[in-house]
């Protein structure tokens, strides 16, 4: 998907739809996979390509530096994950879920980080 055009209604209708549904199987444990029970993986994003025919869910782990087992289960289930989605969702077509990791978070962490170091909260001021 292309950054320089913005998703449209449809697609981000679509993916919030997949969110909370993605989060609600696995929430209620629907998945089966004792890892995805224990690792408590938190769908934060979905993003659905222009045909709807591709959905990509952003996850984090609540147990911190769990995220690659996390996301390594949810890769496993993710054909099972599909089906469960599909009668929950007045869709024609269910997208092919890819789950990556959520690293926002940890941009964010890092803007926040540089921002508290003496040197540049210095020049800040500076600027003020």
């Amino acid at each position: 998907m292309s950054h320089s055009s913005a998703p449209s209604q449809r697609m981000l209708r679509a993916g919030e739809l997949i969110r909370h549904a993605l989060a609600e199987v696995i929430q209620r444990g629907d998945v089966g996979d004792p890892e995805i029970d224990r690792l408590a993986p938190s769908i934060t994003e979905v993003q659905v390509s222009p045909d709807l025919k591709i959905a990509t869910a952003y996850m984090r782990s609540l147990i911190l530096g769990k995220e690659q087992q996390a996301l390594e289960a949810l890769n496993r289930n993710r054909k099972f994950i599909r089906g469960l989605l599909a009668p929950r969702l007045d869709m024609k077509y269910m997208p092919e879920i890819r789950f990556r990791i959520d690293t926002a978070l940890d941009y964010a962490n890092k803007i926040d980080d540089l921002l508290h170091r003496p040197e540049v909260a210095r020049d800040l001021k500076k600027g003020e």
